[in-house]
């Protein structure tokens, strides 16, 4: 595909995902031999008017799609369909794994929808949805669920079943949607397995968001509420840092090509806009964005992993970022070394300036990938993968919220597989708490199936050397949920009983609140 090609097909991707509306239209008299909606549906980034829909036509060896095909779709004020609100087609396009991106606007706000598919005679399952508040609204309550890390062999979803049951109005989804990896050699302990290769191609990363998306209970928390998502490093590689086009492969052209192609399928199976579509041929998306809940809280949600230098003292050959002594690596304090990049550094600096420009958002929250705060190993070792490998970059984004001091800042992450609750305190050079001032509250939460691969006994010997750290827990599986209102924030920690089954309990590990106007969580 030549770059004028590229730009055409970026073009009529985006013209795809218009939701104009059809008040005729003549529906397909073709049977349809399987079911297209196998992978299910979602919606995703709210506004105060509108919304994405999301579906993926999924081929059979026995019925595959070539063309170009028409989708229906409608959205109800009610579950049955009686009452259609808006109704319309989409093109599901070949170059885009037939997936579909309806921009639905024109909505009420602070309102629930319903939404389903139609290919011939073929019906998907239905969701639900809804829109955010208007921008000058102060609403009662918002319920945000955060989750990440849902390594297929490791464990079942039933996180997400329990999930549904909580009835989020918004989840955020932060990273590692899927696992890159083969089915290891040996699969004692594993929950399942699979039969697909190390992804590495986009059919290779097409299938495994196939496998994926076939669990029961992943589809219907899709369909529950909205999302909004955000990647990590294992949506392509593990550990990979973008801004330099970096990977563990020897062969730089390899590494972006995979990116290309990884990147791509991300898109093709998330509930994102036309306007992430930044450039031609998949070398970039725009993945940071902001979902403003009218007055009560403003998500900026971030990418640590497109725009970050290359991990301090990492060789270029190797699988993954390891953990160095400060005293080792000069390059961990560079300075100029950024996790966020300095585009996005400056656009969050001004998003949390108007945030507290004349007491407009009550809840700012930072929704990102891993664990912000620092973790002080009592060896000494420093891990280069997280915040802590960028120190520079933590003391700006430290500074930034020090300078425009938000009414309440809360920053979300996941990655570690771990439950960590702290207070963001300010720092001075070294990293060392220049005060006992508390800036800030952080829930780094721990992952929907994928093992942590340490020991509690290691954890508790970390929380001991750190002070700010109130809790952490590296023994079970889940995920967050934070209640919020303009009063207090509000997050109880959710973990399954055994993630080895499908049809696990769950239970609450941990509840904290914080309260507004006063920085830190505390025990609830």
């Amino acid at each position: 595909m030549t770059p004028l090609q590229r730009r055409a097909f970026l073009q009529y991707a985006s013209g795809a995902a218009a939701a104009g509306t059809l008040p005729r239209w003549a529906w397909s008299n073709s049977p349809v031999q399987h079911d297209p909606f196998a992978l299910g549906v979602a919606s995703g980034d709210p506004t105060s008017e509108g919304v994405v829909l999301w579906t993926r036509l999924q081929p059979t060896p026995d019925h595959p799609f070539t063309a170009q095909l028409t989708v229906h779709w409608e959205l109800a004020d009610d579950p049955a369909f009686r009452h259609i609100v808006q109704r319309g087609q989409a093109t599901a396009l070949p170059a885009l794994g037939h997936s579909v991106h309806v921009e639905v606007t024109g909505l009420a706000p602070a309102r629930w929808y319903h939404y389903r598919f139609m290919l011939g005679d073929a019906v998907s399952a239905s969701g639900r949805t809804r829109t955010a508040p208007a921008a000058d609204a102060l609403d009662a309550h918002l319920r945000i669920a955060f989750a990440s890390c849902q390594r297929w062999e490791h464990g079942h979803y039933a996180a997400w079943r329990h999930l549904c049951a909580d009835q989020p109005d918004l989840v955020l989804f932060l990273g590692d949607y899927i696992y890159e990896y083969a089915t290891p050699p040996i699969t004692t302990g594993l929950a399942r397995v699979h039969a697909l290769r190390y992804a590495s191609t986009l059919a290779d990363f097409r299938d495994r968001y196939a496998l994926h998306k076939s669990d029961p209970a992943l589809q219907a928390a899709h369909a529950a509420c909205p999302w909004a998502v955000t990647w990590d490093d294992h949506e392509v590689q593990n550990d990979y840092a973008s801004a330099q086009g970096k990977g563990s492969q020897g062969d730089p052209a390899a590494f972006l090509a995979l990116r290309s192609a990884a990147w791509q399928a991300f898109y093709e199976n998330m509930p994102l806009r036309a306007a992430s579509l930044a450039s031609p041929d998949f070398g970039t998306l725009q993945v940071y964005r902001r979902l403003r809940w009218g007055r009560l809280a403003n998500v900026h949600l971030l990418d640590t992993r497109q725009h970050r230098s290359w991990q301090a003292c990492r060789a270029t050959d190797t699988g993954g970022a390891a953990a160095v002594r400060p005293q080792d690596c000069a390059a961990l304090a560079d300075p100029q070394r950024s996790l966020l990049g300095a585009t996005q550094e400056q656009w969050l600096d001004a998003g949390l300036a108007a945030d507290a420009r004349h007491d407009r958002t009550r809840w700012s929250v930072m929704a990102q990938q891993t664990l912000f705060s620092p973790r002080r190993y009592p060896s000494g070792v420093v891990s280069t993968d997280s915040w802590d490998g960028y120190p520079g970059a933590r003391a700006r984004l430290l500074q930034s919220l020090a300078r425009h001091a938000p009414r309440n800042s809360v920053l979300l992450g996941g990655d570690i597989h771990q439950n960590y609750v702290c207070k963001v305190q300010s720092e001075a050079a070294g990293g060392q708490p220049s005060s006992p001032e508390v800036i800030a509250s952080e829930f780094c939460g721990t992952s929907i199936s994928s093992r942590a691969g340490t020991t509690q006994d290691k954890v508790d010997a970390i929380a001991r050397h750190n002070p700010h750290v109130l809790l952490a827990r590296s023994d079970q599986r889940g995920y967050g949920l934070a209640d919020i209102t303009p009063q207090r924030w509000t997050t109880t920690l959710r973990v399954v009983d055994d993630p080895l089954r499908a049809d696990s309990g769950a239970s609450t590990q941990a509840r904290f609140v914080v309260e507004d106007g006063r920085a830190g969580p505390v025990p609830a």
